[in-house]
């Protein structure tokens, strides 16, 4: 059975780097992430020595003037956002012991050789990390459920991604649509392609929603979206390297409340009355004036008026100047049965 359910929105805090190098805080993370209702914590597993080298040259330094982290090298930033390794079987079972699903993304061999010591359930696989094909069968081969970030990837990149990951054992397989720019618009999150991305590839889908707010989010589940992940921070006055888009506690809260409203609002295809209902407010005809068996029906003696117990005001027409067949009180629904 897998561990994200089908029942309702699988909705994962993502702690990243917003523990600041401090294992109290990231308990307290963890702790916070329980209250809210959330269903998972996930943190990230990596040095800054598995994902690049120690180099200051233009192309090992971010060079986006819109970037949070404009300026600064890849080593430096990474070193500042990592989770230690040393922290991580800690974070777990706090989690465990909070009722919450942990899990990790790897960003190497040695990532996932680290996970599967602590009893890693789940494993995501980043949107930059999408196309490292040889990442990719080494998680599948441990059998345990994949989420995948598509950020970046085009279709033929995400089909041999997938082909992979299937070939090599994953049976349990989630893509999240994701806008790999932080924060990420509205404009740019381009929701349409959840369902699409479900019908293409056969399997579960969702979002990794790195846009402020909790919208984005929320209409992703009118799309098919089972499997929701926002970064989680205590507070954003923190500071922090993903703070100024990462979700508070109160946010994270309210995005858990709405994401399960919108799954429950989907429903079925229906169009007839709904238990919740009243017929009480609708029109229908009713006798208006008491009347004597061969009465005939009239203007005066019939209405279509609340409730919409009697029969329906499209036989008005119809019914004028038919005769009743019995003594009716005013106050009456009429009914087929009362015609001559």
């Amino acid at each position: 059975m897998s561990l994200i359910s089908a029942d309702k929105p699988f909705i994962i805090a993502e702690m990243s780097g917003n523990h600041n190098q401090s294992l109290e805080r990231a308990l307290k993370i963890v702790e916070a992430a329980a209250e809210t209702g959330v269903d998972a914590i996930k943190i990230q597993t990596y040095t800054a020595d598995t994902l690049t080298i120690d180099k200051e040259t233009d192309e090992f330094c971010i060079s986006n003037p819109k970037s949070l982290w404009y300026g600064e090298s890849l080593y430096s930033l990474y070193q500042k956002a990592y989770t230690p390794w040393e922290w991580q079987e800690k974070i777990f079972r706090h989690a465990e012991e909070l009722g919450l699903i942990c899990f990790s993304t790897p960003f190497d061999d040695t990532a996932v050789d680290f996970l599967e010591g602590v009893g890693c359930p789940i494993y995501k696989v980043a949107s930059f990390e999408n196309v490292d094909l040889p990442l990719i069968r080494k998680v599948a081969r441990t059998g345990k459920p994949m989420i995948v970030s598509t950020g970046m990837a085009k279709v033929a990149e995400l089909d041999e991604m997938v082909r992979t990951a299937r070939e090599n054992g994953c049976s349990d397989l989630t893509l999240l649509k994701c806008t790999s720019s932080y924060p990420a618009t509205p404009e740019g999150s381009n929701l349409r392609t959840i369902p699409h991305m479900k019908e293409l590839f056969g399997c579960r889908v969702g979002l990794s929603d790195h846009t402020l707010g909790i919208g984005a989010s929320v209409a992703s589940i009118a799309l098919g979206a089972m499997v929701i992940e926002k970064h989680f921070t205590l507070s954003r006055a923190d500071g922090g390297v993903d703070s100024a888009f990462s979700l508070e506690p109160e946010e994270m809260r309210l995005l858990v409340r709405e994401c399960n409203t919108a799954y429950k609002a989907l429903g079925e295809i229906s169009y007839d009355a709904q238990k919740q209902e009243s017929l009480q407010t609708r029109r229908s005809l009713y006798i208006v004036e008491d009347m004597k068996k061969g009465d005939v029906l009239t203007e005066k003696n019939l209405r279509s008026i609340r409730p919409g117990l009697g029969l329906l005001p499209k036989y008005y027409d119809v019914l004028l100047g038919k005769k009743v067949n019995r003594d009716i009180s005013r106050g009456t629904g009429l009914s087929w049965d009362f015609i001559e």
